[in-house]
């Protein structure tokens, strides 16, 4: 079994959570609504009509939760900021309340010997911002710079190592395009506005942070996979060109300074690229951030579906390819994980990589007080031996943060979907650490 030993002292080795799926408390201490309590009101979004109100009750229970982090031997824990408990209708007043809360919690991080990592934003927009048209509206980028100075003013003397958006693929997609996140919207108009202002945002919080926080290490998160045809036919492998590209260069290539990527007969990036044809537009997008979080779960399969809109592509998935995965249907492949990772990490040559999020989802079941999750120990073991070939190869990791610390509101999945170390009984919101918590233990303690 591979240890913490066999990597540098200073590996920066966290968990992640977020304010959404994490803090519960949806309406106290004067929180305003998100776009996802709006959206688990709606029948049928989310698994069973379930809501974050609860989620963990974080929002009281983060000393206990920290306190598990720090026995475990984490040196990290990556949080994000609630948008609306700090600005309410997220333009206005800031809430001395929630200032207060996330003073307290960043405190008792450093207490534990917990490096705190803030993002600025993890898919929870104030409600009051999409009535308006929330990353639709070209206004987005004004709130979001106002938002980012206050987060920096009120935490930055503490607080030094940020993100500024969480995987906006997977919000502008999820949420602006499909529909199957909040706010719910279907369609490229919707989609095409949101990531030309998500792509202008994760820079401009950048500039904001490297000003009013001179002295931090800033970043930023993109989700990505390793993409192969299904087949070796033309159409098929043209299929996963235009998944690729969207996957895993939709967001990266403007940050650098490249403007979208592009690509002939695929519609969506002709129109992203028609639209910011403007030199303003490129340099607006352009940023050089200290180190760059890459988030990786599965890759994907992929062959020519031409009445799948926009991709004219399909994923095959890895049950019917007869491959490992997980209770979501996710492939499990550590070689996978080591391929995308190479690859991205070569766009950025010098610049610390972290892994942001890896993690997975199985059916955990409390038997008998425990939680036997020996899957989720062999994925972890594996993509750890992935991270140390990494490491070894010339890569330049400096930190992996396990997706997540406990189980939580999972999105769409609502309560369904367990990712976490620490087991939750919704019933009382007992903490029980399952078998890969003590797993975690061992290799960081070895």
């Amino acid at each position: 079994m591979i240890h913490s030993s066999a990597f540098d002292t200073n590996f920066n080795w966290g968990v992640a959570i977020s304010s959404l799926q994490n803090e519960g408390a949806s309406f106290h201490d004067g929180k305003g609504a998100s776009i996802w309590d709006d959206f688990s009101k709606q029948r049928g979004k989310i698994f069973r009509n379930q809501s974050p109100a609860q989620a963990t009750e974080f929002y009281f229970r983060y000393k206990t939760d920290i306190d598990i982090a720090h026995q475990l031997g984490f040196n990290s824990f990556r949080f994000s900021f609630s948008w609306s408990r700090l600005i309410p209708d997220g333009s206005g007043q800031v809430n001395i309340k929630a200032v207060n809360f996330y003073r307290s919690m960043i405190d008792y991080c450093l207490e534990k010997n917990l490096t705190p990592m803030a993002t600025l934003y993890h898919w929870d927009l104030p409600l009051e911002l999409e009535k308006k048209g929330g990353w639709c509206n070209p206004s987005i980028l004004l709130w979001f710079n106002r938002y980012a100075k206050i987060c920096a003013n009120l935490f930055g003397d503490k607080v030094k190592h940020w993100l500024v958006l969480n995987e906006p693929l997977s919000f502008t997609a999820l949420g602006y395009l499909i529909g199957l996140h909040a706010p719910g919207k279907r369609g490229s108009k919707y989609f095409i506005p949101a990531v030309q202002h998500a792509c202008i945002a994760q820079a401009e919080g950048g500039r904001v942070l490297r000003e009013f926080v001179p002295d931090s290490i800033i970043g930023t998160s993109f989700s990505c996979s390793e993409v192969t045809a299904a087949t070796e036919k033309k159409e098929d492998q043209d299929a996963a060109k235009r998944v690729d590209l969207l996957m895993n260069q939709l967001f990266i290539q403007p940050v650098l300074g490249n403007g979208f990527p592009y690509r002939e007969n695929f519609e969506l990036l002709q129109r992203l690229e028609i639209e910011n044809r403007s030199w303003r537009f490129r340099n607006r997008m352009c940023f050089d951030f200290d180190f760059i979080g890459l988030q990786n779960y599965f890759p994907i399969v992929v062959k020519h579906q031409p009445f799948i809109p926009l991709i004219q592509a399909i994923d095959v998935k890895a049950k019917k390819r007869m491959m490992p995965h997980t209770d979501l249907g996710w492939e499990i492949n550590p070689n996978a994980f080591y391929n995308i990772i190479r690859e991205l990490s070569t766009l950025f040559p010098g610049k610390q990589i972290f892994i942001t999020e890896n993690g997975a989802c199985f059916k955990d079941k409390l038997v008998d007080g425990k939680v036997s999750d020996i899957q989720r120990c062999d994925f972890f073991e594996s993509h750890l031996a992935a991270l140390k070939r990494l490491v070894d190869d010339g890569v330049f990791l400096n930190g992996y943060y396990v997706w997540t610390l406990t189980d939580n509101f999972e999105w769409h999945q609502g309560y369904n979907a367990r990712f976490g170390l620490v087991y939750i009984d919704y019933k009382n919101q007992e903490r029980i650490l399952k078998q890969s918590a003590f797993w975690w233990k061992d290799f960081l303690q070895s």
